[in-house]
């Protein structure tokens, strides 16, 4: 069980497959369309963070990098420009600096809501004030509703200073802003969707300083989404606190795919067997891409004794995502699968 329970939280983990990697000269491109923001705040220090140019003279970012700052410029080919104004949109955490004369290439806006479970992406910031662009490629693992787009859960890490910096699709399309990631070791990491930008550029001009309120991320616990909620106990495996914000989110949000996911984990490591069994198919039927639900399956035939469905299940998580069909192999050929219904 042991080695079971380690595959678990390596796929919480979001423990990342081998990616095709787009065209070298795509990313080398595109990289000229992401600077780097640098701004002065009241108390004499300063902050680093990263931003997209999405319209003539115009830069995306989070709105947590430039927020109460002083002054605001962005560094591209060791050039500094100096922002004359911003449009914000605060509850989201986007907010567009603008220049004059920024002259520097113009990312495509692509969809975060075309977006499929396990599509690579890659991204492109300068996290740790990195004096250059760096890149990381991964997966979509998940995607959450939200204010008629979606927010979008990926594999790609970030470190300080990526915040704002550009997620972009296989085609080299601009389909998320790298924003925020959960707390622990074992961390979520999620971007903002391109669609909020679209009308961001038609908000009006703020003159800087400005200051608004808190985004959503940052509301207390109880007002955070619930794809935010679910992860403390789920971290600390705090299995029936799961499933009542599981259930909880499933009320509010029945169309929700993710709710019914977590439910079921929850109901899985509560030793409910049958009813996570129900739900992960429900999921996997909606979404057949959901490499997550069908591990989950696979573990669960495993452990009820029907093998060769859990072989199915490995076969078709190599189409998806071979380290997680590794993983689920392993599992069902090392742990103690005799346990039948009670924990090993």
């Amino acid at each position: 069980m042991r080695k079971l329970i380690t595959a678990l939280l390596c796929l919480h983990a979001l423990c990342s497959s081998a990616l095709a990697m787009p065209p070298e000269g795509m990313v080398y491109d595109l990289k000229a369309s992401v600077v780097k923001v640098r701004v002065a705040l009241p108390n004499g220090h300063s902050g680093v963070g990263s931003g997209v140019v999405v319209a003539k003279d115009q830069v995306v970012t989070n709105c947590h990098v430039i927020a109460h700052a002083q002054a605001i410029n962005v560094i591209k080919f060791g050039e500094s420009h100096r922002a004359n104004y911003i449009k914000a949109d605060w509850h989201h955490d986007l907010c567009i600096v603008g220049f004059d004369g920024l002259n520097t290439k113009i990312a495509e806006l692509g969809s975060g809501t075309s977006l499929q479970y396990e599509q690579p992406v890659f991204t492109i910031s300068f996290p740790n004030n990195s004096p250059r662009p760096l890149t990381t490629y991964g997966l979509v693992k998940a995607l959450y509703p939200m204010d008629d787009a979606m927010i979008i859960q990926t594999t790609n890490d970030f470190r300080m200073g990526a915040s704002g910096g550009a997620m972009f699709n296989d085609d080299g399309k601009l389909v998320g802003i790298i924003t925020l990631k959960s707390p622990g070791r074992k961390a979520f990491y999620y971007n903002l969707p391109a669609e909020w930008i679209t009308s961001l550029l038609l908000q009006p001009e703020l003159s800087i300083p400005a200051a608004g309120t808190l985004p959503f991320w940052d509301a207390p616990e109880q007002n955070r989404p619930y794809f935010m909620r679910v992860i403390q106990p789920l971290q600390t495996e705090d299995w029936p606190n799961l499933k009542i914000i599981a259930q909880q989110w499933l009320q509010q949000e029945p169309n929700t795919l993710e709710a019914l996911h977590y439910l079921a984990i929850a109901e899985y490591r509560l030793n409910d067997l049958e009813n996570a069994r129900l739900h992960l198919n429900q999921v996997y039927t909606r979404n057949n891409r959901h490499a997550d639900a069908l591990f989950y399956l696979g573990l669960i035939a495993a452990q009820m004794g029907n093998k060769e469905f859990a072989a199915h299940a490995t076969s078709l998580l190599e189409t998806l995502n071979k380290d997680v069909a590794s993983q689920l192999h392993a599992s069902t050929n090392s742990a103690n699968l005799n346990c039948n219904l009670t924990p090993c």
